[in-house]
């Protein structure tokens, strides 16, 4: 029997002595000097992490664009996330596990490991990009959001050269913002509030 998976979480208490909020948190740094401060996280087992929302799973969620368009996708049937199935997203990612640490005992750079490790278990960048996080987002409204807190990235790609290595993966394009507002409502909560701060906050640009 596979032994079941570990997730890194933060105690929700963590995040809320700095700031309570609900949807994006564009001011980020203050945040994950926290979040990744020796000792705050710890790693639980996932099926206990979805059930406790008194804390926080930590997820890296990637946006990717090229030439003013986003990579977007619909989750297929085998999703890990059962509860996003069929929904579309702009985001790549996913749990920090006890092995993204590679001996270096550093809680930053394990997370740092980890995003890059999401994205290249789930798509194949054939393409030059620059990245940084452009906020926090959290959504307690629903189950989903309750359990987990993202991390929001944005890769500059110099080319849509992008092709899908998970089976989850389905409808994979890159689409300009009018093209994701068209779809907005079919979109999983998470991509609708990033698309929704990207426009806003003129990161479209």
């Amino acid at each position: 029997m596979a032994q079941e998976e570990q997730v890194l979480v933060v105690p929700r208490s963590i995040v809320e002595n700095v700031g309570r909020f609900q949807g994006i948190m564009p001011d980020a740094d203050r945040y994950i000097s926290v979040l990744f401060a020796p000792g705050a996280g710890r790693y639980m087992l996932r099926s206990q992490a979805e059930q406790d929302p008194s804390y926080k799973q930590i997820i890296p969620y990637v946006i990717m664009r090229s030439a003013g368009k986003y990579l977007t996708y619909v989750r297929g049937k085998r999703a890990g996330e059962t509860r996003l199935v069929e929904k579309r997203s702009i985001g790549i990612g996913g749990h920090i596990n006890p092995a993204d640490d590679m001996g270096l005992f550093d809680p930053y750079q394990t997370y740092l490991n980890a995003v890059h490790r999401e994205v290249e278990e789930e798509v194949n960048v054939q393409a030059r990009c620059s990245e940084r996080i452009i906020g926090l987002i959290n959504d307690d409204s629903n189950e989903v959001g309750s359990v987990h807190l993202g991390i929001v990235h944005l890769w500059d790609l110099d080319s849509p050269n992008v092709s899908r290595r998970e089976q989850m993966i389905t409808q994979m394009a890159f689409l300009a913002p009018q093209e994701l507002l068209a779809v907005r409502d079919r979109m999983e909560t998470w991509s609708q509030l990033c698309l929704d701060h990207l426009l806003s906050a003129r990161l479209d640009q």
